[in-house]
């Protein structure tokens, strides 16, 4: 459980959920972590502890992914804190749901810039400081290739953007050795969209396998994307959705 000895990763929006998940898998593969979070300082606090726990270094970084400030100071605090950045993560995103007829601009506008110019940004500082070996890994949603409820149609919109990040940014460094993927989970026990929730017998029967999936299930593809295992996958979408999309 090694094959990310040496490396420093940094995840976006990890304080829980999905984002916790996969800070805490990197590090049991041998990764030191640095996290960004937006209010939940005291969750942070809590994925940073359980990291030194298992021998890592990590750190909590205060940022506000729809802040190009905010998201270039998370990576320049990560280089000052682990030495150096190997993978990126951008896991940040938030989901406003709402029928196009009625969705405000101030709606589309925070997705956007959360989801879409967020990420962009994060590998834009992330890239001059990556080395051959390097990876960027997108979490996007498997709703970017199938609507599965209307009033999620323009969060699914910004989703299906880090598709097109993914394939042109993997070209861009391929000649530098640096891979570049997409995950895309589906129906996930998470706070946002418990297994037991209001839906989620609905969303249960969209999936030939019948049943939510976990954070450590995407975590688990995250860790394999950033391993040297996975050197030959760049520019591929990764569904981890039961089926969904079958």
């Amino acid at each position: 459980m090694s094959e990310l000895i040496g490396k420093r990763a940094l995840v976006t929006g990890a304080s829980r959920g999905i984002g916790a998940a996969i800070a805490l898998g990197l590090a049991d593969k041998g990764a030191d972590v640095a996290i960004t979070y937006a209010g939940s300082a005291d969750r942070a606090a809590a994925v940073v502890r359980t990291i030194e726990q298992k021998g890592r270094r990590a750190v909590a970084i205060q940022a506000d992914s729809g802040d190009p400030a905010a998201i270039k100071r998370s990576v320049d605090e990560t280089l000052s804190a682990l030495g150096g950045l190997d993978i990126l993560v951008n896991n940040a995103g938030i989901a406003l749901y709402n029928l196009i007829a009625d969705i405000s601009v101030d709606q589309i506008d925070e997705m956007l810039k959360v989801n879409v110019r967020g990420p962009i940004l994060a590998a834009q500082a992330a890239i001059p400081h990556l080395q051959a070996g390097g990876r960027i890994i997108s979490i996007g949603s498997a709703g970017a290739d199938r609507i599965v409820g209307e009033p999620g149609s323009v969060y699914y919109m910004t989703k299906s953007a880090l598709q097109s990040m993914t394939r042109g940014l993997a070209r861009e460094l391929g000649s530098r050795d640096i891979t570049v993927n997409l995950v895309q989970p589906g129906s996930t026990n998470t706070d946002m969209n418990p297994a037991d929730g209001e839906f989620s017998d609905w969303q249960r029967s969209l999936m030939p396998l019948g049943r939510y999936g976990e954070p450590t299930d995407v975590a688990a593809a995250v860790a394999f994307l950033a391993s040297p295992a996975a050197k030959q996958i760049s520019g591929v979408i990764l569904n981890i959705d039961g089926g969904l999309n079958t």
